[in-house]
């Protein structure tokens, strides 16, 4: 058997190591609502599969109260275009976060998703974001 040879030609720049730089991280934090939201997919998607048994073994787990996890699994009946708006605010430089789990937990209570989007509109022009 003939041993082949393969050849090719790079250009020069790719000759040299790369130095990879991590993006700038915006400065602030993530919003809270945007963390708990992400927590409640998480958590839906783990009792759906069947890893997590019901939501009374996430409240033991975690050492919260089951309506604590309640609050929070009900983010996920949010319309997705509000999910997804949810986890794109803008981070908190200082203060208080714009928008509260409260502020949430009374539109992911309606489960009408057009009726969702326009309490998520009102919210959003109240407090001016």
């Amino acid at each position: 058997m003939t041993p082949l040879t393969i050849e090719c030609r790079l250009p020069a720049d790719a000759r040299r190591p790369v130095e990879s730089k991590p993006p700038a991280c915006e400065p602030g934090r993530v919003p809270r609502v945007a963390r708990w939201l992400a927590l409640a997919i998480r958590l839906e998607a783990r009792l759906a599969a069947g890893t997590l048994a019901d939501a009374a073994t996430v409240a033991r787990d975690a050492q919260v109260t089951r309506a604590r996890v309640s609050q929070v699994l009900n983010l996920a009946f949010l319309a997705p275009d509000i999910q997804e708006a949810v986890l794109g605010l803008p981070r908190v430089a200082a203060g208080r976060d714009p928008v509260t789990l409260g502020d949430l937990q009374r539109i992911a209570l309606t489960l009408d998703w057009a009726k969702q989007r326009a309490l998520w509109t009102r919210l959003r022009k109240s407090k001016g974001f």
